[in-house]
């Protein structure tokens, strides 16, 4: 009987460690692979792994099972290589909506790392080069962590983040944007789509914007990305006169200010966007249906541990 309530104890135990990390593995594997679903496999994965796995075999809980979840999320990217050659049309990341938090610094912050924007940008990254920079650049992770997260040494690691640093680290830059301006933007934009003002919808977009939209071959959707504010706005004003877009909405998805489009009362798509503060210079339009089970319910996935709540565990330990 005792050895009975030893082993519950400590399968409880084991658990509650493992509870306080989901947070941080759930926004590895979200950022990793820009899927609810499939993140939540690769943490419950991690998870039974975790309870299988003999105590000695684990010095520090985080870093265990950090790179357990990274090497999952890893695995799994590989392998999405393959499906979204198959993907009809355009694939994007599926949103996630967020509730705006009351400290305007950690949600600026939040929404640096979490954007569609930028996961867009992370989609450049072979999946090593993915997590490295994931690892180092939005979870504050030192290169001997990096290094057995990925089985690597840590020089391979630093040239990884560097070659990642590369690839995204200009046009990340190039949409570093206050928050109080990007949400004055979509509220100005919001209101010129429900009055359809052309004019006004010109000048709140970029002369070279870019609008890329995914349906999944489910629903409707541009299969290239237009360009050009003329093209785009035309775009906009037409659904509106088909009526597939009767009302819109700002919310906020993935940190950022958003737009969702119904059509009646029946949520149609959101829109996230990308803006250089004073124009919206990229349009991201999410129309699959199967994509949009998260974009208005905030609250309903794990929480997305932003970088200074990694900070301070990793200062702590």
């Amino acid at each position: 009987m005792d050895d009975d309530s030893d082993s519950a104890a400590a399968t409880t135990d084991r658990a509650a460690r493992f509870e306080r990390h989901r947070p941080r593995l759930f926004g590895i594997a979200y950022r990793m692979l820009g899927s609810v679903e499939d993140a939540e496999d690769a943490v419950q994965e991690a998870y039974l792994r975790w309870h299988d796995a003999p105590v000695d075999a684990v010095r520090s809980d985080e870093a265990w099972l950090v790179a357990v979840v990274t090497r999952l999320s890893i695995d799994r990217l590989r392998r999405a290589t393959t499906e979204r050659e198959a993907y009809v049309g355009r694939w994007l990341p599926e949103p996630i909506a967020t509730a705006p938090t009351p400290a305007p610094d950690r949600q600026a912050e939040l929404a640096s790392d979490l954007s569609l924007a930028f996961l867009v940008l992370l989609e450049r990254l072979a999946p090593e080069e993915r997590a490295a920079f994931l690892l180092r650049e939005v979870f504050d992770a030192g290169y001997d962590e990096i290094a057995r997260a990925l089985d690597k040494s840590e020089a391979a690691c630093r040239q990884l983040v560097h070659r990642a640093r590369e690839r995204v680290g200009a046009d990340r830059q190039r949409f570093d944007v206050p928050l109080e301006a990007r949400e004055r933007l979509v509220e100005r934009f919001v209101a010129a789509l429900g009055a359809g003002d052309q004019e006004a919808l010109l000048e709140l977009v970029g002369p070279d914007a870019t609008w890329t939209s995914d349906g999944g071959g489910k629903v409707p959707a541009t299969r290239r990305v237009v360009r050009g504010a003329a093209r785009i706005v035309r775009l906009l004003l037409g659904l509106g006169r088909k009526r597939l877009a009767t009302r819109y909405e700002s919310i906020r998805l993935n940190g950022e200010p958003a737009i969702a489009s119904y059509r009646d009362d029946r949520l149609g798509s959101t829109i996230s966007l990308a803006t250089d503060g004073e124009r919206i210079v990229a349009f991201y339009s999410m129309r699959n249906p199967d994509k949009l089970r998260y974009a208005t319910r905030a609250g309903e996935v794990p929480a997305l541990a932003p970088a200074a709540d990694v900070a301070a565990g990793a200062s702590s330990r």
